[in-house]
């Protein structure tokens, strides 16, 4: 974050710790970073010096000061991209299982930037900074399957429209714990940052924004489902926390269901199957699936058997 930053607290913001806040807006450096920033004077609320712990009310401005010369270059890899389509505005992609979307802390390398980087050289929007160019959404780093970047910034902002008025068409499939008995369900619980670990999300009406996920059987096992679920909203751990809140966790998911998994998979059984928006430019409908990844179906091989 090489330039000075301005953040406003809104009504879900309230009550929030200020280290908090400003963590969960600046992902590129840990809480313990930037608290010691905040210690420094070199975040303030509406012009003064507040310590960590400061509960933020509804209106309030944060300003925080140029982080400079602490996150490395950013460098092209020619790292292989799976291209589904790609024209002069947008490029979509199928995202491999355990590849981070966009350099964070801790993972500076080895990203999709780092390979749009190479692959698009300097046609890749700026609107979300030095270190997400391009980047309109994300999806977890163990799951695989379908994201969307932008070459313009007038791209990105059409595709961050939509996004905002959730009017993209977002499917997943997912393995869950336990039988799920009714074929359809429509789940409508608010989601916020866990109270006590942050790095958590979880159902709260505290400080929380209001999120919808559809879900449609596929297939029951003995003790597992297979389902399609659909984003009406794109919270953070937004599928992994409802199915967990209805008691139906995803399979390997130790964040938020049991700590073991028999099966071994190394991360919840999700994959983004599919993306349908308007096209920034030429305003037709356009949809893009990925093929299911192969431990999906080795999973599902195994379920059946």
């Amino acid at each position: 974050m090489d330039t000075d930053l301005i953040l406003n607290a809104e009504d879900v913001d309230a009550d929030s710790r200020l280290d908090v806040f400003v963590s969960e807006n600046i992902s590129e450096f840990t809480r313990s970073f930037l608290k010691k920033h905040i210690e420094s004077g070199c975040i303030k609320v509406n012009g003064k010096i507040q310590k960590a712990g400061y509960k933020l009310k509804s209106g309030d401005i944060i300003y925080i000061e140029a982080i400079k010369n602490i996150i490395p270059d950013i460098l092209e890899e020619d790292i292989p991209l799976d291209i589904l389509y790609e024209d002069i505005d947008i490029i979509v992609i199928n995202k491999p299982k355990g590849m981070v979307v966009h350099p964070a802390a801790g993972h500076y390398t080895g990203t999709v930037v780092n390979a749009l980087m190479c692959h698009c050289k300097n046609e890749l929007s700026g609107i979300n900074g030095y270190l997400r160019p391009g980047i309109v959404h994300r999806i977890d780093m163990d799951t695989s399957g379908v994201i969307i970047a932008a070459k313009n910034d007038k791209a990105h902002k059409n595709l961050a429209e939509q996004f905002a008025l959730h009017s993209i068409n977002r499917v997943y499939e997912a393995v869950t714990i336990n039988v799920i008995k009714d074929d359809n369900l429509d789940i409508d619980k608010p989601i916020g940052r866990h109270s006590v670990d942050r790095k958590k999300m979880c159902v709260t009406d505290k400080n929380s924004r209001n999120a919808v996920t559809h879900i449609k059987v596929i297939e029951r096992f003995n003790a597992n489902t297979f389902i399609e679920a659909r984003l009406e909203t794109g919270r953070t751990h937004q599928i992994r926390v409802h199915m967990a809140h209805i008691g139906h966790p995803l399979l390997g998911d130790i964040v938020y269901g049991p700590a073991k998994d028999k099966y071994k998979l190394n991360s919840q059984a999700l994959f983004a199957k599919s993306l349908g928006f308007i096209h920034p430019s030429s305003g037709d409908y356009m949809e893009f699936e990925a093929p299911r990844p192969e431990y999906m179906e080795s999973l599902l091989k195994k379920l059946r058997r």
